[in-house]
């Protein structure tokens, strides 16, 4: 039996991830992991406070951190921000979010247009900013943080899904559109991931609302959960992609199937 591959350390060309969205939750936990992985990493986030306070505590570690404020859905930002690097090896498409929890009758279009913004184009403008640059490192990677959102749909989650839905077809058809050249693909798909801003920010700082998300799930995914998932297949070898990995706690079987104790 062959012995399980080692994960590989990233070449000198390769060694930039840039993370977006790394403010906070799993955008910051993946630019942890990936710092400790031998990365050097572009954080970027609208937050400069808090990217900041996080580069400086990747340094601090011994590690290898930059902050650059950006907001994805500026393209003319993002495309000025690609001047900036050349060569990028790594891609982490985290930016996202959801807002509210209505229904299809109800629900707010700017809420829908927001999520679509920047979910989608926002994963559009960086990935395609960056991919010359990716494609030049000879080994890159472009990883897209969806969600089971993006696999199954739920009551009261029509624009998230909606969003999530075209984030994975996104990362499909790039993945059909660029094979053969040195550029993986990756999507990771979490289901539920408890984070100190996610649900807060979809019901709009409503802490009652957001706690009863979690209410009785014993041990729902956590942000260094999700950024080791996204570690491992980025540090697998190169010729290994993996093109979806759908990611819940043991007491999530879907999106509408959760078990809570009492």
């Amino acid at each position: 039996m062959t012995a399980p591959s080692a994960p590989s350390a990233p070449s000198a060309p390769s060694r930039i991830a840039v993370i977006t969205g790394a403010s906070s939750g799993i955008g910051a936990a993946t630019a942890r992991q990936l710092a400790a992985a031998g990365y050097r990493v572009v954080l970027t986030a609208r937050r400069k406070d808090r990217i900041e306070a996080l580069a400086e505590e990747i340094n601090a570690a011994g590690h290898q951190a930059t902050a650059y404020a950006l907001d994805v859905t500026d393209r003319a930002a993002v495309d000025e921000f690609a001047t900036a690097f050349k060569t990028v090896g790594v891609l982490v498409n985290n930016a996202g979010g959801a807002l509210g929890a209505d229904p299809v009758a109800t629900g707010d279009p700017a809420d829908w247009r927001q999520m679509y913004e920047t979910n989608v184009i926002g994963t559009l403008n960086i990935t395609q900013a960056l991919l010359p640059a990716l494609t030049a490192s000879g080994d890159g990677t472009v990883v897209v943080l969806s969600s089971t959102a993006g696999h199954g749909t739920y009551e009261g989650g029509g624009g998230y899904v909606a969003a999530k839905h075209a984030e994975h077809v996104l990362a499909e058809t790039l993945r059909l559109e660029i094979v053969g050249t040195p550029v993986r693909v990756i999507e990771i798909a979490p289901g539920m991931v408890k984070t100190d801003e996610f649900a807060l920010t979809r019901f709009g700082g409503d802490t009652e609302k957001a706690a009863k998300v979690y209410a009785g799930v014993a041990e729902p995914l956590t942000a260094d959960d999700v950024a080791e998932t996204i570690t491992w297949t980025v540090t697998r070898p190169s010729h290994v992609n993996v093109d979806l990995l759908v990611v819940r706690p043991r007491a999530q079987a879907s999106n509408t199937k959760i078990h809570r104790e009492s």
